[in-house]
């Protein structure tokens, strides 16, 4: 599917550059050899199909779908490592196509889906693999990745002299630094037990990066929320990664139950509780108002103005949110004690999967074409 420009436009040339690239489709890099251009355009948000595959595992865990999800958990190990020699591949051979990747407003914000990457596969190493130890190696890796990519991008995003007019500058996947931020404070506060006398402060530096995360969730949702009620809104606006405006505060609605659960390990978390479920259950809310939103926004684009509804990889965007979604109310529903809710992911689980399946037969078909035109 066509997308924004911001969004889904090929790597700007080999140079370092303020002006948006041309609006063509990314190359669905894991299709091309190496040299190719299609990993000389790789999105950075490609790690968005580690994201979206994990959770959906992680979610089907939680539903007792234990089939589905340790076959998703096989498979997301692959396609990290997959994902990750492309990446550094890419760094390698075509550095300045990175750089004005970073320096891009509309892509440089796909860089996140490492962070959320790392900590989704993290978290899918705890819950299902069993392993602490590498589960809390991915965590210190999400770390480094999100101090490194919060401060890299931002910096540059403010100090840049040519910049974008909102209405092009703005995009649904700026919300993907929150998911990183909120994806760590997910897999760190699964961890925290394991660190011993060390807990308390590891559910400290949770609670902090949630806090901050959802603060960043208000700023940018406001300039999201404004760009669609006052510009002119036309069906190639409306890409994927919008419903990441779900999906951010569905994460953010699990860290928050991680941290109520967690709450008998820290005296702060056992003073904070009231707060800690009041936040999360308007996180959550504001998630499922979204969901209507989002719907009814999709029917607008692909049947009323009939924009052709095709294989873009920025559709693993839209699947995250689904099963995030999904892990997010099973989890709210132990943790505030209201067993109603439990209907919502025992659905939701299925069209979650449903999504994955469908999005990765896309990207299947898009593989074999890939092969069939080369030479």
């Amino acid at each position: 599917m066509t997308a924004s420009a911001g969004e889904t436009a090929a790597a700007a040339p080999p140079a370092a550059t303020d002006q948006p690239a041309p609006a063509t489709a990314p190359a669905l890099a894991t299709a091309a050899p190496p040299g190719a251009n299609g990993l000389a355009s790789l999105h950075p948000a490609y790690f968005a199909l580690v994201m979206a595959t994990g959770i959906v595992s992680i979610a089907c865990y939680l539903l007792a779908l234990t089939v589905f999800a340790r076959a998703l958990f096989a498979l997301n190990i692959l396609f990290y490592l997959i994902v990750c020699a492309l990446m550094i591949t890419r760094l390698i051979r075509y550095p300045a196509r990175v750089v004005a990747d970073l320096m891009h407003h509309g892509r440089s914000v796909g860089f996140f889906t490492a962070v959320a990457a790392t900590c989704v596969l993290g978290s899918q190493m705890l819950i299902i693999g069993g392993s602490w130890s590498v589960a809390a190696a991915m965590w210190a890796l999400g770390i480094v990745l999100w101090a490194g990519l919060t401060y890299t991008i931002f910096t540059i995003m403010t100090v840049k002299a040519s910049k974008p007019a909102l209405a092009e500058g703005i995009n649904g996947g700026w919300l993907v630094s929150v998911v990183a931020a909120q994806s760590v404070a997910v897999l760190g506060t699964q961890l925290a037990g394991g660190f011993g006398q060390r807990t308390p402060l590891a559910l400290l530096f949770c609670l902090t990066i949630w806090l901050g995360g959802g603060m960043l969730y208000i700023w940018i949702i406001s300039l999201i929320f404004y760009r669609y009620t006052f510009f002119a809104l036309s069906p190639s606006d409306l890409a994927p990664p919008y419903w990441i405006n779900m999906g951010a505060v569905a994460i953010s609605t699990l860290a928050g139950t991680m941290l109520i659960a967690a709450a008998p390990q820290s005296p702060l978390l056992t003073e904070l509780l009231p707060f800690l479920k009041g936040v999360t259950l308007l996180f959550w809310a504001t998630a499922t108002w979204w969901i209507p939103m989002l719907v009814i926004l999709g029917v607008w684009r692909h049947a009323y103005r009939r924009f052709p509804l095709r294989y873009d990889p920025l559709y693993w965007g839209a699947v995250f949110p689904l099963g995030m979604y999904t892990a997010c109310t099973f989890r709210l529903a132990n943790v505030v004690d209201a067993p109603t809710l439990m209907l919502i992911p025992r659905v939701f689980v299925y069209v979650a999967l449903a999504a994955w399946a469908v999005t990765f037969v896309g990207l299947v078909r898009q593989l074999v074409a890939y092969r069939h035109r080369a030479p």
